[in-house]
């Protein structure tokens, strides 16, 4: 199939972004993107939540001369975008279902005379026959596919609506297409392409690594131990997004949160369009500070100031996981998230596994109920719960996903019911029994087995002590990243002895400090923050950031001055500074805002000794020329009994006695010896005379109880 044609410009890309949003460059991988787009070429574009993705098909579509669709699937995330796009006199309107056809008609005629630049559409319009046609003659210069994850059965958010667009974009002309997501894995990659039948396409994958984020994963095993730490988190961080996995338990939630006299609104599917609606716009105009909601709330929320996110239950994948954490932190500033795991949750999300999944035999099953049940014309009203009690199938989701597949496959078609909150059915080949459809029985089951390894993917992530971000980094692909230095397992594994610094060490914390001062504001009363360490930690990396290069951070001269430092390595070091008070922390305001403390400034100006918990920017690694026994899950915990005892006897954080990866190298390795025990991570000659007797005792008590 032959590339699309290069398009001539209506304005350069430079031109568009500097006359209709005030900017005077591109944040890093824009405008490699937007240069491929403008000339001319089919493309898949993944860019992390936050890196300014939606520019990269509205600065091409005020470059080009027709108009630009964009495919869109939530009705909010389309108004907000297109109020966005008018207040900057960009022509952009909507077509979706709270459109009347007349209204529809009226704004495919202002296409048509080409009164808009951009039109947001949803998915579905594409099930219309009459509104395809009624785009021919229409001259449409970019098709632009947002959340294209959405395309693909093996990603975490599969829409059937989306898989017309292939045959939509045949239907219109082949115009240009560029899909675009956040969260994507190779094969998830690999199937948009596919399914939308792009052309010689380009494909850009910027990191997805999110160095403001601090990602931390708790066991817990009861409900209250949840609650326990939602308050905390609620309390510490203010303004954020509480996921649920199930309508029922977004309404406890909630009602929990109530009790305690916090103002926050609930979301999910069971509520009405409007609902939903007045929750979302409550949220986004800050009369709520918390959101408890299922996974759909937040796709496209421009929140900039979202401090935290909490997943109260285990999500059903590593996609699903990160892209919800993601809506956290978006203005680039310090953002925590935390998941609540419980093993048990992940029957709620095997249940939802098998719910989008249905056997053949259970497809057959609810196929033969709505042929016996058919009226004259074909036709069945029946509720999925009504279906699935009618053809004694267990898990009412079933039902849907079975409809889905017949349609798709031609056998049925989904009607909407005139006067009633529901959808029809009719049959399109009611002389086929059930036994004689055809199906695809081998995707049926590798669909399955895929959304089941998702769910694996999950938990294993949950029970790892690897570096949060370098899990996930590593599981969309990206085989070199390092370590993030701000997760739960970075701060328990960072944490190295206390001591001063060496001449190279001390000039690294005098540009960290430097960078600090040049980011906050002299007074006559001392230091007065003006940002918080997740920019200064942009800052101080040479991050192209919007938020870097708007407020003119780029051009400070501390910028980039510890590039080669990493913000892995700048994050742990800005939580060492402030451990030892260096630098201070203001959280009285709106944000989090970090500043020099008059210690600091003596610091940094060389006029005082100081100590810090050096970070490791290694993270400890080391060969272990012992015998590897796997993880000992009962052993481990033996010995993280006794950190505890010895860590309270001393009075000082468990850390200080053995970071977990110790624990982790001791239950793995087992060393009886000092000798042996040198070999590890985290144990060095101080080590081995104040802590390690007590630990070697314990592994030899264990051993012998083990063969006897």
């Amino acid at each position: 199939m032959p590339a699309p044609e290069t398009k001539p410009l209506i304005l350069t890309p430079h031109a568009a972004l500097q006359r209709y949003f005030g900017f005077s460059g591109f944040l890093d991988g824009q405008e490699e993107v937007i240069s491929e787009i403008v000339s001319g070429r089919d493309g898949l574009v993944v860019m992390p939540t936050g890196g300014g993705k939606s520019l990269c098909f509205q600065v091409p579509a005020l470059c080009f001369g027709g108009v630009t669709l964009v495919i869109s699937p939530l009705i909010a995330l389309m108004k907000d975008q297109v109020d966005a796009l008018t207040g900057r006199d960009i022509e952009a309107t909507v077509i979706n279902s709270t459109l009347s056809w007349p209204e529809q008609k009226e704004r495919l005629d202002g296409m048509r005379q080409g009164r808009y630049k951009l039109v947001y559409v949803a998915p579905e319009r594409f099930r219309a026959e009459s509104f395809l046609n009624a785009l021919k003659g229409i001259e449409i210069s970019l098709f632009a596919v947002d959340e294209a994850h959405c395309l693909s059965q093996w990603g975490h958010d599969f829409r059937p609506d989306y898989l017309r667009l292939g045959r939509a974009l045949e239907k219109i002309g082949r115009p240009q297409c560029v899909a675009l997501t956040a969260t994507a894995t190779p094969m998830v990659r690999a199937d948009i392409m596919k399914v939308l039948g792009l052309r010689d396409p380009f494909e850009r994958v910027s990191g997805f690594s999110r160095p403001n984020l601090s990602l931390a994963i708790t066991a817990v095993d009861k409900a209250a131990q949840k609650d326990e730490r939602m308050r905390a988190v609620i309390a510490t961080h203010k303004t954020g997004i509480i996921y649920c996995a199930t309508r029922k338990k977004v309404d406890a939630v909630s009602e929990t949160l109530a009790s305690w006299g916090l103002k926050c609104v609930a979301y999910h599917g069971g509520m009405s369009d409007q609902e939903r609606e007045r929750a979302q716009e409550v949220f986004i105009s800050r009369k709520a500070d918390v959101a408890v909601a299922t996974n759909a709330f937040g796709m496209g929320i421009d929140r900039p100031d979202v401090r935290f996110v909490v997943h109260y239950e285990v999500p059903g994948s590593v996609e699903a996981y990160y892209q919800e954490a993601g809506r956290a932190g978006r203005d680039g500033e310090a953002a925590f998230c935390e998941l609540l795991f419980n093993y048990a949750d992940t029957r709620t999300q095997e249940f939802f596994i098998e719910g989008a999944n249905p056997t053949a035999g259970v497809i057959r099953a609810i196929y033969q109920y709505l042929q016996n049940e058919s009226d004259k014309d074909y036709e069945i009203h029946r509720t999925l719960d009504e279906i699935a009690e009618g053809a004694d199938v267990k898990n009412a989701m079933c039902v849907g996903s079975a409809l889905t597949v017949l349609a798709r496959a031609g056998y049925i078609e989904r009607f909407d019911v005139p006067g009633r909150r529901m959808r029809g059915t009719r049959l399109l080949k009611p002389d086929v029994l059930a036994r004689a459809i055809e199906l695809d029985e081998e995707a049926i089951e590798e669909k399955d087995r895929r959304d089941r390894e998702k769910l694996k993917a999950m938990v294993e992530m949950s029970y790892s002590r690897v570096c949060r971000q370098k899990w996930i980094l590593e599981y969309f692909g990206e085989h070199d990243a390092g370590v993030c230095g701000n997760c739960d397992v970075c701060r328990e594994d960072g944490a190295g002895d206390l001591r001063a610094p060496t001449p190279e060490e001390e000039l690294t914390v005098k540009k960290a400090l430097s960078g600090v001062a040049r980011m906050s504001r002299r007074s006559a009363e001392g230091w007065e923050a003006r940002f918080g360490r997740g920019r200064i930690v942009q800052m101080l990396a040479g991050s192209k950031s919007q938020e870097i290069v708007s407020a003119g951070l780029d051009r400070l001269s501390t910028y980039g001055i510890l590039k080669d430092k990493g913000a892995g390595y700048l994050n742990g070091l800005m939580r060492s500074l402030a451990d030892a008070g260096l630098v201070h922390t203001q959280t009285s305001g709106e944000y989090p805002l970090m500043t020099l403390t008059p210690f600091g400034e003596k610091v940094m100006r060389g006029e005082a000794p100081f100590k810090i918990v050096w970070p490791d920017p290694e993270s400890g690694k080391k060969e272990v020329g012992l015998k590897d026994h796997g993880h000992d899950s009962q052993l481990y915990s033996i010995l993280r009994d006794l950190r505890a005892k010895i860590a309270k006897r001393e009075d000082v954080p468990p850390y200080v006695v053995f970071p977990n990866k110790t624990l982790e190298a001791l239950s793995r390795y087992q060393p009886v010896s000092t000798e042996e025990a040198l070999n590890l991570p985290g144990i060095g000659d101080a080590k081995i005379q104040r802590y390690a007797r007590p630990f070697l005792e314990a592994i030899q008590v264990w051993k012998k109880s083990r063969r006897s």
